[in-house]
């Protein structure tokens, strides 16, 4: 055990160590239940968004059968929902 003594009063190097230790290892804990919280989250937006997906295939499906089938190609590959102007 050793002891590093300043202005009169002496710390255990080692009990010091173990706190800053513990106080990094809880940062890293948080860092990354931060990042699993947002990784979960864009999971859920993805899901969320393939509902969405799914629902306007049903959708479309039950509309006239050659107005539908450029609904489902739309609806399936996402083209045709935005327009790029820009170039």
């Amino acid at each position: 055990m050793q002891n590093y003594s300043r202005g009169g009063g002496s710390v255990d190097i080692d009990s010091a160590m173990d706190l800053v230790s513990a106080a990094v290892q809880f940062r890293q804990a948080e860092l990354t239940a931060r990042v699993q919280y947002a990784v979960a989250g864009k999971l859920l937006d993805a899901q969320a968004q393939q509902g969405l997906m799914a629902v306007k295939l049903i959708e479309s499906a039950g509309r006239i059968p050659g107005q539908a089938g450029d609904e489902l190609v739309a609806a399936a590959t996402g083209l045709g929902g935005q327009l790029d102007t820009y170039g």
